[in-house]
Order: structure tokens, then sequence, then C-alpha cells
């Protein structure tokens, strides 16, 4: 994930910045350890939590923002959070969620079983709702995120400045209860699905931070498509990056290579969330983590 990488004057998938994913977060909840958090984060914008801001339309209303949960460890979707949204009209939007479980979780459609129809949130007040022991959120926030992409462009030759200071994002937050997802470890990837052509194509899609970006090479449109359950097809792509960019042997880059695919984010809700080991939190360092992989450890 953290795909800000594919930023303003890089490209949006599709060519909309309202479908592009910037990062997912899965950690237990600071209020009671016993429900789980997801943060979906998309629509990296210039900062609009300002009193009166003028603000474009957060989220596409033609497409889906889905969690996917993998609750078996097979790389397929048991389970599926779908949100889709309204038409944006005089300064507002709302928010549809519905779940799917079973077979119809690993396929695309904008069905299911109804939660919640709630109001998206357009300026600083965080308009939360709750139905069925859940709880939800989507609107404007300011992103938690911070690297500087010019000096990664620049042969990883940093400025230390921050380029995502003065950001904002779009979130979708769950809160669920352990009986949403059972008490035993899953995984989660988020993707973006956009109406084509009378049916769907899907545009983002990721867990892990900032790998789609820096490994995919030339295959970023086709890795951006697939899912997770056939990502071992990327491990030769991935294994040439890090041979390329940090020097790795052809077999320790192909190691390392398997370790990061299938893109999916492991998450216990047992335990507290910590990236690499366990979900993302807010405040995980994931890119000073990514670029020592990346780099062989020569950028810490």
């Amino acid at each position: 994930m953290s795909h800000h990488y594919s930023g303003p004057n890089v490209g949006f998938p599709r060519g909309d910045a309202r479908l592009d994913l910037t990062d997912l977060y899965a950690f237990p909840s600071p209020v009671d350890a016993s429900r789980s958090v997801l943060v979906m984060n998309v629509h990296l914008s210039s900062s609009l939590l300002l009193p009166e801001p003028t603000t474009p339309e957060p989220f596409a209303a033609d497409a889906i923002y889905e969690f996917k949960i993998d609750t078996n460890g097979d790389a397929v979707a048991d389970i599926a959070y779908r949100v889709c949204f309204s038409a944006f009209a005089n300064g507002r939007q709302t928010a549809v969620l519905r779940r799917v479980e079973g077979a119809q979780a690993a396929e695309t459609s904008d069905e299911g079983r109804l939660i919640e129809e709630w109001p998206v949130s357009m300026g600083r007040e965080a308009l939360v709702v709750e139905a069925d022991d859940h709880r939800f959120f989507a609107g404007w926030r300011s992103d938690p995120f911070f690297f500087d992409p010019i000096g990664a462009m620049n042969d990883l030759r940093f400025s230390g400045r921050d380029n995502f200071i003065d950001k904002d994002v779009c979130s979708i937050v769950l809160e669920l209860p352990g009986s949403a997802l059972g008490s035993k470890p899953f995984g989660v990837w988020a993707r973006t699905v956009d109406r084509a052509n009378g049916g769907w194509v899907q545009a983002d899609r990721g867990a892990r931070p900032s790998q789609s970006i820096f490994l995919t090479g030339d295959a970023s449109a086709d890795y951006q498509a697939s899912e997770p359950a056939g990502d071992s097809r990327f491990i030769p792509i991935f294994a040439h990056s890090l041979e390329h960019t940090g020097g790795y042997a052809p077999v320790d880059a192909r190691r390392l290579a398997a370790t990061l695919l299938p893109d999916i984010l492991h998450f216990d809700p047992a335990l507290p969330a910590s990236y690499p080991g366990n979900g993302r939190a807010l405040t995980d360092d994931v890119l000073d983590h990514f670029l020592s992989l990346l780099t062989n450890g020569r950028v810490i």
C-alpha cells in the first residue's frame, strides 16, 4: 500500500485520484481491544480540512471501495465489506455499507447485506454512526503518512522534506466486533473497483506499504488488476527489482520477494498492532522498514 508515490504528477489508477489507494491499516480499537479497526485511505489532496473548504467530490459514485478478508489463509476473500457512495450533490455525499460472506466475497459486485447508510464527513467534524454492532466513518481526514517522493525519484537521495505535510486523504473506517471476523488471525487487503462499459474493472489493490509501486516494474497495471491468490507469478518481477535497487544476489532477492507476496496484511486481533509483524498501526514507520528492505540496508 502507501501508493502516495503514484500521487500528483505521477498518475492515478484509471486517471482518477478517488480510486487511488494510499494506505491500509488494521489494529485493535484503542477503546476496546476486543474490537478491530480497519482503515482504507484514498484520494490524496491538498489540505481541505479548513473552516469552509471548497471540497471536491471525496469518493467516486460509480465505484466500489472494498475490504477483502481471508479467514483461512488461502489468499481468497471469505468476507468482504463493500462501501459505495451516492453522487456528490450540494456539497454532500452518502456512504452505503454492505457485507458479503462465502463465495460471494471473492466476487465483484455492489450487492450484499445492507448494514448502514450514513453521511460523508466533509469537514473537521467526524460523523461516526453505529449499526449491527459496527461503527463507521467516511470522509476527509489529515493524512498520517510522511515521505519525500522527490528524493525517492532522485536515486534515493532524500532532502528531508515531507511532501505530504499539507495533504489530506479520504478515509473509510470500520470498527468491528470480534464476532464479525472471528477470534483467529486473518488477512486483509483493500481494493477499488470502477464501473466501465456496463461491468466492473479493478482499479487498485494492495495491503503492504509501497511495494506495488517500487517492485512491480512494467507490470504495475497487471499487478493492480490481479488478485492476491495469483501473486506468486510476480515473485520474479519483485526479485528483479530487488536485485537492481538493492544489489541482492538473485537467490536472496527471490527469497525476499516470496516473503512479500501475496500482498495481504496479516493481523491477529488478540495482539497489539505493529508492522510488519502484526497488522499496521497509524504510527508505524512503514517507509523506513520498506526502504531498508528495498536497498538491502543501505537506507535505514
